[in-house]
């Protein structure tokens, strides 16, 4: 027998082979496949749950139970619990290897069908990855190099307004000749699930369009060019 923890909500539990993760940083992207949690690090506070020498939340064999919440609720325990204002539900309990691998038993066919399925799954994507190109790394620095604009070869005070993340492009909301004002929103960047607005550094005249929509574009890329007006 090993001893296990179960508390709610959190961590990782491997059934049969197949792994949940759940991510230790806030973050813009991930996929949220079966529900969220509380935070499980906690650098620069110490409460009940997380002291001195142990900013992590978890311990080796914690298992995890989620029930549902609402949106508020959840919100209400995320600002709580680095704070030590939110109790966590923890039940000691043990982990039966015996009955973890007679589970295995009972539920071999069912175990090898899905990794089948898996691994067919697996490697018709690597196949196409193979004839997509995708499967090797190439360097975009030329490609960002290219992209530039040498202002040089525009009017003395005319700005480029370049891509700060690589994505693709979602929206683009002005055209060739347009006057916008500063602050205006120029197009919308997608990187990494989040919604990147470009804006007019100025008020000015729009002299070029480099983007389209559904692009995809590298950090440094010239979106626009634009040249101040009176």
């Amino acid at each position: 027998y090993n001893p296990a923890r179960t508390w709610t909500p959190e961590n990782a539990v491997g059934i049969g082979g197949a792994y949940m993760c759940v991510y230790g940083m806030e973050g813009p992207g991930g996929y949220q496949f079966v529900g969220r949690t509380v935070q499980m690090w906690n650098r620069y506070a110490q409460t009940e749950d997380f002291h001195a020498g142990k900013p992590w939340l978890l311990n080796f064999f914690d298992q995890i139970r989620y029930y549902e919440v609402s949106s508020d609720e959840l919100h209400q325990m995320r600002e709580d619990f680095p704070r030590g204002r939110f109790k966590l539900k923890i039940e000691e309990n043990t982990f039966n290897l015996k009955e973890y691998k007679e589970f295995l038993a009972q539920n071999e066919s069912s175990i090898k069908e899905f990794k089948q399925t898996q691994q067919e799954a697996f490697d018709e994507e690597r196949n196409m990855w193979e004839r997509t190109g995708l499967a090797n790394f190439n360097s975009q620095e030329d490609e960002v190099l290219s992209e530039s604009i040498d202002l040089s070869e525009l009017n003395s005070d005319a700005e480029s307004i370049e891509s700060p993340v690589q994505g693709s492009i979602w929206k683009v909301f002005v055209k060739l000749g347009d006057v916008v004002k500063e602050g205006e929103v120029l197009a919308i960047a997608e990187s990494m699930k989040m919604e990147i607005d470009i804006e007019a550094p100025e008020h000015g005249k729009i002299t070029k369009v480099l983007c389209s929509e559904g692009e995809n574009i590298s950090a440094g890329k010239t979106l626009f060019v634009i040249e101040p007006v009176n």
